[in-house]
């Protein structure tokens, strides 16, 4: 059995994060490589990997800001990271379709919550479906209703985890 390891990201992996974005969203919501690229350059410490043996199975990744709100300025503009805000923003949780299911997505929110306490941070901050608003209120996130953010064209619900 492959072992289960959780990371951070380094650039390195680009290809991998990419190809798990784009099997896992629709293309008017998944980030491309160019985006990645960026992040991976800005905030490779809020990217959560977990991989079985080479194989990347899910991830968590965002960054951190001064903003409260999730925007989609904030997915545009991986410059807009700022280390030293309060919130931890995070942009997309993926997993594998073949891996679903598995809790895998719940082990690295919960690392992120983890770690985004440990790093003094106030909270995350998420978006996401209607459907998926009890799943991520298991981890402590409330919902604050129909977000700000349009990106990929959809509604999105605004959901916080405060500390």
């Amino acid at each position: 059995m492959d072992t289960t390891t959780i990371r951070t990201a380094t650039p390195a992996d680009l290809a991998a994060v990419t190809a798990l974005e784009a099997a896992c969203f629709p293309p008017a919501e998944a980030a491309g490589e160019a985006a990645f690229r960026a992040r991976l350059a800005a905030f490779p410490d809020s990217f959560w990997l977990l991989f079985q043996g080479q194989t990347l199975v899910a991830m968590v990744n965002g960054m951190v800001t001064q903003q409260p709100d999730l925007t989609d300025e904030l997915y545009a503009d991986a410059a807009l990271h700022d280390p030293q805000g309060p919130w931890q923003m995070i942009f997309g949780v993926a997993t594998r379709p073949d891996c679903q299911r598995q809790g895998h997505a719940a082990t690295l929110l919960r690392r992120a919550i983890q770690d985004s306490r440990a790093r003094g941070k106030q909270g995350l901050v998420l978006t996401c479906k209607d459907r998926l608003v009890h799943y991520y209120a298991q981890f402590g996130f409330v919902s604050e209703g129909v977000s700000v953010s349009q990106h990929g064209g959809a509604e999105w619900y605004q959901m916080r985890l405060r500390f």
